[in-house]
């Protein structure tokens, strides 16, 4: 698939907004300096195929407006003396690219395949370009053969988790429509901050195994061999039926209490992928294996985060166990 830029630009906040430095949180700093992408695809009614200028005009504006909420969006990232990162809260602004493909969207059918789809993202120069030159969102709109449209989105992720980045891109869709604004960002992150120096220094009793490596492969000493391996992407279609089927059989598998509540549908699919997977690698029975859960806690801390918390919150659950168990 061939896609060609034909303009680039910078939209920036449409009002002054507040400028200084923007601390981050200890969850924002333990994740990877990239960019997450987002890619929407849009079939157009036929009388809004010769519209496409109006619409890259509005989503122009649109982006412009929601950028004064959102405008740590409009900044970069900096380094601090002491080695953490914060956001430079410069109204910089978002990079905007407008592009053509002669592919249509009948052409894209097979989503399990990246290798097309990244044309569709602006891409991210991590290598040759300092951090606070790294825009923090990126946005690319692309027009198909077929009149079709596709938005593709880049925002990064030690700016935002994927409820936020979520937040983000539902208001901008909100204001594109001549709606108003749902729910104002919180963009106070101190409340996740643990301080300097932290208030509750770590001890022996603080045990984080989402923190640790993932096991070695018994026999190994490190994990060259399997990085190397090709990963490959399937989408798995499972039926009603087919989950009500799994569930059953994982409630029925042991005896259990009379007040439990049994497996739920989603423990009994993510077992089961997980048993499927170490099946696929031909795990030895006591080869340890774990299995990672991203779980939001802005609703579940007590007490809750504030509504609109624009930031990360998503910790890593992590269970541990042997292939044969």
């Amino acid at each position: 698939m061939s896609v060609t830029v034909k303009a680039c630009c910078t939209v920036r906040p449409m009002e002054a907004t507040w400028c200084g430095r923007l601390a981050l949180s200890e969850w924002d700093q333990i994740g990877k300096i990239t960019h997450v992408p987002f890619i929407y695809f849009y079939r157009l009614p036929p009388n809004c195929l010769s519209q496409y200028n109006t619409i890259a005009s509005t989503l122009k504006y649109s982006l412009s407006r929601v950028l004064v909420p959102f405008y740590p969006l409009a900044g970069c990232l900096r380094w601090t003396n002491n080695g953490r990162l914060e956001i430079d809260c410069n109204a910089t602004g978002v990079r905007f690219i407008e592009a053509e493909s002669s592919s249509t969207l009948q052409h894209l059918t097979d989503y399990s395949s990246c290798s097309e789809h990244h044309y569709l993202v602006p891409a991210v120069d991590y290598y040759s370009q300092p951090i606070h030159e790294l825009p923090l969102a990126l946005v690319q709109l692309t027009k198909f053969k077929c009149g079709g449209i596709c938005i593709g989105i880049t925002l990064s992720h030690a700016v935002v988790d994927g409820p936020s980045a979520q937040h983000f891109i539902c208001e901008w869709a909100r204001l594109s429509r001549g709606e108003p604004l749902h729910t104002v960002p919180f963009l106070d992150r101190k409340i996740l901050r643990a301080g300097e120096p932290p208030l509750v220094p770590l001890t022996k009793c603080h045990v984080h195994t989402e923190f640790n490596d993932p096991p070695f492969l018994l026999g190994r000493t490190d994990y060259r061999e399997e990085r190397e391996k090709e990963t490959t992407m399937a989408f798995v279609k499972i039926s009603k039926t087919q989950i009500e089927r799994l569930q059953k059989r994982a409630n029925e598998s042991s005896p259990r209490p009379k007040n439990d509540r049994g497996y739920t549908r989603y423990e009994s699919v993510t077992s089961h992928i997980w048993r499927c997977a170490s099946k696929a690698r031909e795990h030895k029975e006591n080869q340890p294996t774990v299995l990672t859960v991203i779980v939001d806690s802005r609703g579940r801390m007590k007490p809750p985060l504030p509504e609109g918390y624009f930031g990360n919150a998503n910790l890593d659950s992590v269970a541990c166990s042997l292939a044969g168990d």
